[in-house]
């Protein structure tokens, strides 16, 4: 079966936003190149954005969650504006707690985490860089994707 791994645009904080991630999935980043570590003769990379984030994974489970900075020359990312969603199926309720009450901090929550009208429990949320998440946690049911 294939896997989801979700991208997410920044505007030069995704470095801020992935050390963030990281102290709530925990683990180490599979990878982190800088724009600076593709910059050549042919692809130039001005020096206020040598230092940014072309790609950085860090792996959650099976997955990973990867992320980069959008050069200002391509434009900005509209933050506020991002419909995508990363959906959370976690394996207790208490590992869904906790992301859900890690990755919230100094965000926006659209949808308080408790038992929802399905039989899961479940919590909406926009994380403080304007990311938005689902969390679940389905305890009698194989814990699939929301």
């Amino acid at each position: 079966m294939a896997l989801i791994n979700p991208h997410i645009n920044f505007n030069g904080n995704a470095e801020e936003a992935f050390q963030f991630y990281q102290s709530v999935f925990g683990g180490e980043f599979a990878t982190i190149i800088r724009f600076q570590d593709i910059s050549s003769p042919e692809n130039p990379i001005p020096e206020k954005e040598a230092n940014k984030i072309m790609h950085i994974a860090l792996p959650v489970g099976p997955n990973m969650l990867l992320g980069n900075d959008v050069p200002e020359s391509l434009g900005r990312v509209n933050e506020q504006e991002n419909r995508s969603k990363i959906a959370i199926s976690a394996k207790s309720q208490e590992e869904a707690e906790n992301l859900f009450y890690g990755l919230s901090a100094g965000g926006n929550v659209e949808v308080p985490f408790d038992q929802s009208p399905w039989g899961s429990y479940f919590g909406m949320f926009r994380d403080k860089y304007g990311i938005e998440w689902m969390v679940d946690f389905a305890p009698n049911k194989t814990n699939k994707p929301v």
